[in-house]
């Protein structure tokens, strides 16, 4: 049994008002490569008016050293335009698309209804079919809903079975604004694996440092073996009321596979060197 873990630090920085220089990203991510994980979300290819932190995301493709690792790249696209951007990058393997169960976050996150998003997932899907990428969709909302609108697990289902028709074979269950907790993670977990088996689901969730353990624990127990995490919990959530909510940090992932005696491809001592490096470049 084996674990997937991918580093998120495209997630922990894109909020960040004041921008990272191009070279002090390379220069962290490059370690990053060094440690193990199976996936690094590295950047986006959205509108720089919207996320100013992303506007260099070429240039750091273009500067990063993949010589020494197995890591494979991220990148999270809005639109169609920003999947043919990313596809032209030789060393980015995976397109990730943010799709939510809410309508009126869809429009918030990518300026396009469920059902005008639904058509760009399709051209994306078979853009990667065509340029040996896969995408993930990111499926937001999925715990919750704070807009009044209707949400019950049979909506998630409905929009993971129309996905799955479309030819998505990646989704990462994702907990926006910090509303999941131990119960509605197995629930949905619990749910899904077992209805759509030939999808591979993950968890990209938010929590408390208190809470980490457990949502890990309660998504692993249903067969999750794909989590997304920050080093340190970076990042956060902004939608959430509690701001202690942040990202799954990466220590204690790591410390809950070790404790379980699962299998992981993280060099210890890479790992370190990156956590000590964290501090800096966060802030």
């Amino acid at each position: 049994m084996r674990v997937k873990i991918t580093e998120c630090p495209r997630d922990a920085i894109q909020g960040i008002k004041g921008f990272i220089p191009t070279s002090k990203k390379i220069d962290f991510y490059n370690c990053l490569l060094e440690v193990g994980f199976d996936i690094i979300d590295i950047g986006s290819f959205v509108s720089p008016k919207i996320i100013p932190q992303m506007k260099d995301t070429g240039s750091v493709l273009d500067g990063i050293n993949m010589d020494k690792s197995f890591s494979k790249l991220l990148v999270i696209v809005a639109n169609y335009a920003g999947a043919l951007n990313a596809v032209n990058y030789d060393n980015v393997s995976f397109l990730g698309y943010p799709f939510s169960v809410s309508n009126i976050f869809q429009k918030k996150n990518t300026n396009k209804t469920i059902y005008d998003s639904i058509k760009d997932v399709e051209k994306i899907n078979n853009l990667c079919v065509q340029k040996d990428k896969n995408l993930i969709i990111y499926l937001s909302m999925a715990f919750g809903n704070p807009y009044k609108e209707n949400y019950s697990l049979d909506i998630v289902n409905h929009w993971i079975s129309y996905l799955s028709k479309i030819g998505v074979k990646k989704i990462m269950i994702s907990d926006t604004i910090g509303l999941a907790n131990d119960s509605s993670i197995s629930m949905l977990f619990g749910s899904v694996i077992k209805e759509f088996e030939k999808i591979e689901f993950g968890a990209h969730l938010h929590s408390s440092k208190s809470s980490v353990f457990s949502k890990i624990n309660s998504a692993f127990n249903e067969g999750c073996r794909v989590f997304d995490s920050v080093i340190k919990g970076y990042g956060g959530c902004p939608m959430a009321q509690d701001n202690m909510i942040g990202n799954i940090d990466t220590e204690q992932l790591v410390n809950f596979l070790f404790e379980k005696k699962i299998k992981t491809n993280i060099n210890f001592a890479k790992f370190k060197k990156a956590v000590n490096l964290s501090t800096d470049f966060y802030n």
